[in-house]
């Protein structure tokens, strides 16, 4: 491990433990080590590593919407309705979401902002909500071209052939992941880039036999006098690895 890579490492950590006291990191000042820092502490925290605006948690996939809106097939349009007695098209996707334990906003031109954008109907993923007739009309993907949705009044929520192409659609939100994702963490030497066996990542993870777990002279010996690595960057490498061991940062 580089020093550069070590020192990044360090303001990932120092960023981690700065966000659970609520004081503000080094690296939380400066601009570099910023975007490294935030995807490590991520990890630490046992995120599931979805994107920001993705919903649920990680635990509430596409399919699982797509499933859950079909179960309002049959139920008649009705403006402004939100239950099993009589729903709108937006008022289906806030109510199937919130069944999934996912709030989303009530109204089209809410729903259309939030998730992640895809680009095309080529992409599109159960789940997926496709925005239509200027933003006025909004329906829940189910795959191969076919959608659910509150059609309009006299209508009953159906799945049907979706109608429109790529040119007719305003935009295609995905609001939960498509699949499910893992919520077990990298280990602390995946993160650092290193195998377990380098000597950095061991002694920062714990695991240098021999080694008393807050040396400073410890660290000095294994990182062997690297070129640029002072005594202030090796302090605040034996007090990033010291709040990992005590339990600071999960």
């Amino acid at each position: 491990m580089s020093v550069a890579e070590a020192m990044a490492s360090v303001q990932a950590i120092q960023t981690r433990i700065a966000a659970l006291s609520g004081a503000p990191s080094k690296s939380q000042a400066t601009t570099g080590g910023s975007a490294s820092a935030a995807v490590f502490a991520d990890a630490l925290a046992g995120t599931t590593h979805t994107s920001p605006a993705l919903l649920g948690g990680g635990t509430v996939t596409g399919e699982d919407v797509a499933a859950a809106a079909q179960k309002y097939v049959g139920v008649p349009y009705v403006l402004g309705g939100t239950t099993s007695s009589g729903i709108d098209c937006s008022g289906l996707v806030q109510r199937t979401f919130a069944d999934l334990g996912v709030d989303v906003p009530r109204l089209v031109h809410e729903q259309e902002k939030i998730g992640t954008e895809v680009h095309s109907l080529a992409e599109a993923k159960p789940g997926d909500l496709i925005v239509m007739n200027g933003g006025d009309h909004i329906a829940i993907y189910l795959g191969d071209n076919t959608v659910v949705h509150a059609p309009y009044e006299g209508r009953d929520v159906s799945v049907q052939r979706l109608w429109v192409g790529d040119d007719q659609i305003d935009t295609i939100r995905r609001v939960v992941p498509s699949e499910a994702v893992s919520a077990s963490p990298p280990s602390l030497s995946a993160l650092l880039g290193t195998s377990g066996s380098d000597p950095l990542s061991s002694i920062l993870s714990g695991s240098s036999a021999g080694d008393s777990p807050s040396s400073l002279s410890s660290l000095s010996s294994l990182i062997g006098g690297a070129s640029g690595m002072n005594a202030s960057t090796l302090q605040q490498l034996v007090a990033a690895r010291s709040a990992l061991l005590s339990g600071s940062v999960s």
